[in-house]
């Protein structure tokens, strides 16, 4: 164990689900379109514009802020952070400063609370696009104006699987409140880090900040290098310098950027072109009032209705598979466990081995509760479960095709006695294996009756004519 703490903050970036940028009229959604192609002269910077605020993302803003239990400002302003951004025309990005939208507030992650220090608004930058092999760079200011919140934490975190934990409690929070896909894939959520090493008792260390981690994966293994460079650095003697670094994917190492700029370098002033922005207290309790459930509420509802606690965090957390579970639980007769059992195992593995989000399939909760009430009801196997999936996430109703196949469970011992016997006398030596002690060898027999029966004969039977039929006892 290290005698070094880690002591880690995270600055997230949240590209906000609006139809239109933070300040003008163009549209907002602009992954997969043509470079340059959503652009007005106000994202483009040209003289003489005049921004507008766009409501529906302060609204996101405030939701963010009352999910994570921050206060929420009454009245606060837009400022210019002046920095020489090569991907923003006007040189200059309009954000909050010292007044925030909302600010203390907290999420608790894996049993810890970590303080969100504070959220503010901002737009977005374009960006670079740099050719393989050329000796230029291109612009591509689709992103430029986009509305994003900024949100930064207390320095609460010690760990890079508690930081990954973090950012996925963020994202999940963000799509059940709708307010952001926060897909890092497509650079909706990003995030920069800052991290330093002191021994416990002993006062904070020099912090060097990591930018513009654009995965998860990425936060945590930038993490992992950083703690053990910096910990290296202390045991022999020498000083970390405060610093902005970046992030070599591919080499999976840090890499020096810039020394670490100062508030001061930013140069903040308010902007002359935007209004103070008012939230009163009506407007926070409409917004409050029409929040959905959140994960943590979730969960704990979830727990209380006998889910596992493993099952129900993934349940709760995975917006996705809440919105198919919580349907099917409506009047749901049987035990909820199954249910969940079905989404977190076969459903979940269905969609990862085909690399699909479940909103690209037609699955229904209706289908997905009658699966599970037949199979909790023993009508049928849990082989015939994994034969109808496929057909399920495609929009099949599994009672329909139970019956059209004949795919019910078979359970008289005359109908499956005829079967166990030709399965084996086919075998000879499987069963002088059995008989001689081997009994798990008995497994690749009762696998012969269940493809013979399509997965339809009960296994408990089978293995009771097989231990009959062999004078052997099997488990």
């Amino acid at each position: 164990m290290s005698e070094y703490e880690a002591v880690i903050g995270l600055e997230v970036h949240l590209h906000l689900k609006t139809q239109t940028k933070m300040f003008c009229g163009c549209a907002a959604e602009y992954f997969g379109d043509r470079p340059n192609t959503h652009n007005c002269p106000i994202c483009l910077g040209l003289p003489g514009v005049l921004p507008s605020i766009n409501q529906k993302a302060v609204e996101y803003a405030i939701l963010m802020g009352l999910a994570l239990g921050c206060q929420i400002a009454p009245w606060t302003q837009f400022h210019r952070k002046n920095y020489y951004y090569p991907d923003m025309p006007k040189n200059y990005q309009i954000s909050q400063y010292d007044l925030p939208i909302a600010a203390q507030g907290s999420l608790e992650v894996e049993g810890s609370r970590v303080g969100i220090k504070r959220i503010h608004l901002e737009e977005d930058a374009g960006k670079s696009v740099h050719p393989a092999g050329a000796e230029y760079s291109l612009i591509d200011l689709n992103r430029a104006g986009s509305p994003l919140i900024e949100m930064v934490t207390e320095p609460d975190i010690h760990s890079p699987e508690q930081a990954r934990a973090f950012l996925a409690h963020v994202r999940s929070i963000t799509q059940t409140l709708g307010v952001s896909d926060a897909n890092p894939e497509e650079g909706k959520m990003r995030a920069d880090v800052n991290v330093s090493l002191h021994r416990p008792g002993e006062p904070l260390g020099v912090k060097v900040e990591i930018k513009n981690l654009n995965s998860f994966r990425s936060v945590a293994r930038a993490l992992e290098y950083e703690i053990k460079r910096q910990t290296e650095l202390l045991r022999s003697g020498r000083a970390v310098q405060q610093a902005t670094l970046g992030w070599d994917e591919g080499g999976g190492k840090t890499y020096l950027m810039r020394l670490k700029e100062g508030e001061s370098d930013y140069r903040y002033l308010p902007e002359p072109d935007l209004p103070p922005l008012k939230v009163d207290e009506a407007w926070i309790a409409r917004l409050r009032a029409g929040m959905p459930e959140l994960p943590a509420d979730k969960y704990t509802r979830y727990v209380a209705r006998g889910i596992r606690a493993y099952d129900a965090e993934i349940l709760a957390y995975t917006p996705a598979l809440a919105r198919v579970f919580d349907r099917a639980l409506e009047g749901y007769p049987g035990n909820p466990q199954t249910l969940a059992n079905l989404l977190n195992a076969e459903v979940s593995g269905y969609l990862n081995e085909r690399g699909l989000e479940l909103s690209q399939t037609r699955l229904t909760s209706e289908s997905l509760a009658k699966l599970a009430l037949m199979f909790e009801r023993r009508s049928i196997t849990n082989r015939v479960v994994s034969q109808l999936l496929p057909e399920l996430m495609e929009g099949a109703d599994p009672e329909v095709l139970v019956a059209e196949r004949g795919l019910a469970v078979v359970s008289d011992e005359g109908s499956l006695q005829p079967v166990v016997e030709r399965v084996v006398a086919a075998n000879p030596k499987v069963v002088e294996q059995i008989k001689s002690g081997k009994t798990q060898a008995a497994n690749a027999l009762l696998g012969q009756v269940m493809r013979e029966t399509k997965g339809t004969a009960k296994p408990e039977v089978v293995k009771k004519i097989l231990a009959e039929l062999m004078g052997v006892e099997l488990a």
